[in-house]
């Protein structure tokens, strides 16, 4: 790594850190660090969505599935964006008059203790997952920074870097390093954009260096043996790969996109971000904010996914074309799809440039482990410490339990990181998003819009039930989304406790 590189690391890390040690100054009490008071203005507010929601999938996970299929890698923005629209149009005036700063409060209030617990252990899972992943999308990058650093150390390296961005300053260091992630990552995304276009010569240009770079040659026939994405024998066969936002199948595709509204509305990391606003034109403001900069962040990543694959080929297609005799085109060598993003920016863009977006890549993973972790320690205080003693009533001590909670987290975050292969890691990702969303989203809804009319036992069952479904079809490999799954038996428990709501209102 050159010097240059080196030093647009350190002053993206070093800006990030400073803005987390200045924000712990504000810190006087539990409710600034969980809630910053509630004293945030519009754009501290996005800078808290933004700081958890953007990670290393809206950024390197984008272009590394832009790489592969296009138009397609763009989901995971534009359910950010989707959900960052239902939160603040839909949720955030309510979620503020519930009077509560946890989602689970909500759901503990309205249908008992038992309810509460089950959705506080199942929903702690579920973000606990998402840490884990994202330090292992961290320690990966300093893994491939610095070569031959050992997965512990990455991934020891990765949990104190999070913890340093939130464990101080908390809200106030999540919102104010959100800002200065979400300025980074807008200028690093249009910066990309805009000299891929200039490079290519236009669109059309960038597409007819694809066009003959896949369309037919033995590079785009050898996809399906190195990497298991259909081969490309034709310019029609490219364009539905390519241009096409369902190029990995409609109910895949547009499931992904669900899958991301809902798991923005059942986050406490994006809620807390809607309580920590001043007002409530302040909370709503900040989630279209961060629904408006999602997409334009996801944009730059497909076009350097496009630019990539128009321009590079991987380590395994090169070998599937040397075992079949095939002779291999003059073009650089990419060792994973995963590497998409940092190889661009080491080899398109002066040495300090580089450093500075790779920076922001780091970072980028960063907030998005330190924002779930510390919606994650928030819900094991206030939803379940707080009930087994009242000795963290105390506002000193409760700070104190969260900020063991943040650290507690990203310890055991190192623990399985080590421990667990990467393949059953990817496996058990699905888990997340599915957990969170089957078990909290139509209880919440429903507390939120029909206080008092659903049946709380049928709601406790629920909550059993479907992330138990979700797990269960991805088991057996049943047809569908897992999500879905999920959330049909969800469905069908909160329908039966609505009428048996009305049927015990009646008597």
């Amino acid at each position: 790594m050159s010097f240059g590189v080196l030093m647009g690391i350190v002053l993206v890390v070093g800006l990030i850190l400073i803005v987390g040690l200045i924000s712990g100054r504000r810190v006087k009490n539990s409710s600034d660090f969980l809630s910053g008071g509630g004293k945030a203005g519009t754009f501290l507010v996005a800078g808290a969505i933004m700081g958890s929601l953007v990670g290393s999938q809206a950024t390197m996970g984008t272009a590394q599935l832009a790489f592969q299929y296009g138009f397609s890698g763009w989901w995971f923005t534009l359910g950010c964006c989707f959900g960052c629209l239902a939160l603040g149009l839909g949720y955030s005036r309510r979620l503020r008059q519930s009077g509560c700063i946890t989602e689970l409060a909500i759901v503990t209030r309205e249908y008992g203790a038992a309810s509460g617990a089950i959705s506080s252990v199942l929903c702690s899972l579920g973000i606990f997952i998402s840490v884990f992943s994202q330090v292992i999308a961290c320690a990966g990058l300093l893994s491939a920074l610095f070569p031959g650093t050992p997965l512990w150390a990455g991934a020891l390296s990765s949990a104190l870097l999070m913890g340093l961005y939130v464990i101080f300053g908390g809200a106030w260091g999540a919102g104010m390093g959100g800002i200065i992630k979400l300025l980074l990552l807008c200028a690093v995304s249009m910066m990309s954009l805009c000299c891929i276009l200039c490079w290519s010569h236009g669109p059309a240009a960038l597409w007819n260096d694809l066009n003959a770079m896949l369309a037919g040659t033995p590079l785009g026939m050898a996809r399906q043996a190195a990497t298991g994405a259909p081969n490309i024998p034709d310019t029609m066969a490219l364009k539905a790969r390519f241009l096409s936002l369902t190029a990995r199948g409609a109910a895949k595709d547009l499931s992904s996109g669900v899958s991301l509204l809902l798991g923005v509305l059942c986050t406490q990391s994006y809620a807390q971000a809607i309580w920590s606003g001043k007002t409530d034109r302040a909370a709503r403001s900040g989630a279209l904010i961060s629904a408006l900069a999602a997409p334009f962040i996801g944009l730059g990543g497909v076009a350097i996914g496009f630019f990539m694959r128009s321009h590079y080929m991987l380590r395994a297609e090169a070998a599937v074309l040397i075992s079949a005799g095939q002779a291999l085109p003059d073009l650089p060598v990419l060792e994973s799809t995963i590497r998409t993003m940092p190889t661009f920016a080491l080899d398109h863009f002066p040495p300090l440039v580089a450093g500075i977006v790779l920076g922001t890549l780091l970072i980028t993973a960063v907030s998005g482990g330190a924002g779930l972790a510390f919606g994650m320690a928030t819900i094991l205080t206030r939803d379940i410490l707080k009930r087994l003693s009242h000795r963290w009533d105390d506002p000193k001590r409760e700070l104190k339990a969260v900020r063991i909670c943040i650290g507690g987290i990203l310890l055991a975050a190192i623990a399985v990181t080590v421990a667990m292969p990467d393949s059953l890691i990817n496996d058990f990702g699905f888990l997340s998003m599915g957990f969170r969303a089957s078990v909290l989203f139509l209880p919440m809804t429903a507390a939120l819009w029909l206080p008092g009319r659903l049946d709380g036992k049928c709601i406790l069952i629920s909550m059993i039930l479907s992330p138990l479904a979700v797990i269960l079809s991805k088991c057996l490999s049943l047809p569908g989304d897992p999500l879905f799954w999920g959330m049909g038996v969800s469905l069908l428990l909160c329908a039966l406790g609505l009428v048996r709501g009305k049927t015990k209102g009646a008597e």
